[in-house]
């Protein structure tokens, strides 16, 4: 049985003050939710106090993204040992907005994937296709390359410590959700795509989650479908009530 995950990515959102809030209100409202992992993403300055504020309270903490290097002059950038440092457990890795804004690729996901899993950490390994992409007949495709190039060289083992998240990229911060029907019928693809790479077994492990104006009025029926292991929310992740309300889906 999967235990489903839902996650709250802030992206570049609330200050120190801010995050220490949200944390406080939020606490009790999830104190008593089982079956779920909760993960919170804040933005990197706050990973520590935020892992500080939920320490032992079954909540984990995700960066929002690393860099594949374990140190270096990188300026500006950090690694996976650091996040998991200051108390991180997951790693956001290939979110779209990183892909389009940053030019990030599917070979340079893939090292930071393994990179995240060589320090120990948990990657959310995200994909999925655009507008464009869609409309032309390329979902299939788009999300299977990126899945594949994301996984490359790496062994069942390893594999089923990955999450996966497909947020359809027309979808993010669009108001636009894919129906849970369009959203069930890509991941049954990518989890027939993982059983390909690994065995069915393997494949039947890893948590495949859906990203894309997830909020409380969807969750559920997105939930019901069974390749779908959680969420990956964007700005209904911002306010403890809202958020609240995802995770306690059932």
């Amino acid at each position: 049985m999967r235990t489903p995950v839902i996650a709250g990515n802030w992206k570049m959102y609330k200050t120190g003050g801010e995050s220490a809030a949200f944390v406080k209100e939020f606490l009790p409202m999830v104190a008593g939710v089982k079956g779920v992992e909760i993960v919170l993403a804040p933005p990197f300055p706050w990973l520590g106090l935020v892992a500080s504020l939920t320490a032992g309270k079954k909540i984990g903490v995700a960066s929002q993204n690393v860099h594949f290097a374990p140190e270096g002059a990188y300026t500006g950038e950090v690694s996976p040992a650091m996040v998991k440092d200051v108390g991180a457990r997951y790693a956001i890795i290939g979110h779209s907005e990183r892909r389009q804004y940053f030019a990030e690729t599917d070979d340079s996901v893939n090292r930071k994937v393994k990179a995240v899993l060589a320090a120990g950490l948990v990657p959310i390994l995200c994909l999925g296709e655009t507008l464009a992409e869609r409309e032309a007949g390329k979902t299939f495709e788009v999300a299977g390359r990126q899945l594949r190039a994301g996984l490359e060289g790496i062994a069942a083992p390893d594999g089923t410590k990955v999450v996966v998240a497909y947020e359809p990229v027309w979808a993010i911060g669009t108001g636009k959700t894919a129906t849970p029907g369009q959203a069930q019928e890509v991941h049954a693809f990518l989890r027939k795509t993982l059983a390909e790479l690994w065995g069915s077994g393997a494949a039947d492990a890893v948590r495949i989650l859906y990203g894309g104006s997830v909020k409380p009025e969807n969750i559920a029926a997105l939930m019901a479908n069974a390749d779908i292991d959680g969420a990956l929310v964007g700005g209904a992740s911002l306010k403890p009530a809202t958020f609240a309300a995802i995770v306690k889906f059932k």
